[in-house]
């Protein structure tokens, strides 16, 4: 008994020692990660089907802010895979391809999904300067994203 509040005094001096007030803050526009994409927190936004893409853009960006904090180089299947565990439809949306024809990694990749007859899209990697997420109306032939995009067959 003795040796186990020790070890637990100890462990509370170690880490109490470890805390520091001039420890470096995450900048406020950092976004929370999600454990587990459709899931709320209080911190979380929630899907919510019911209302417009514009009113569901800050839980779209929030499942694909997660998806970098876990993996800052993810690819498209990485975005689209957790879109749909977040509860977005699969069958409408739409990922370019993560390498150029000539087998060069591309410089971002863009994902969109058509929600509530508008278009939530995002664009990843380093020529896009990051993370950037947007609601834009569809184009003509009823899709999101201009030319050739990836099947998403898995």
């Amino acid at each position: 008994m003795a040796l186990a509040f020790a070890g637990v005094a100890m462990l509370i001096g170690l880490t109490a020692c470890t805390f520091d007030d001039q420890q470096p803050t995450a900048p406020a526009t950092a976004r929370p990660t999600p454990s587990m994409p459709g899931t709320a927190s209080p911190t979380a936004p929630e899907f919510r089907p019911e209302l417009s893409a514009s009113e569901n853009l800050p839980y779209f960006d929030w499942v694909n802010g997660g998806v970098i904090a876990a993996n800052a180089s993810a690819g498209g299947r990485d975005f689209i895979d957790a879109l749909v565990a977040a509860g977005f439809d699969k069958a409408q949306m739409q990922v370019t391809a993560d390498r150029t024809t000539v087998d060069l990694a591309a410089d971002s990749v863009q994902f969109s999904v058509l929600f509530q007859g508008e278009c939530l899209v995002g664009q990843y990697g380093p020529a896009s300067g990051g993370y950037h997420g947007a609601v834009r109306p569809p184009l003509g032939t009823g899709t999101c994203l201009v030319g050739q995009t990836r099947p998403i067959d898995w």
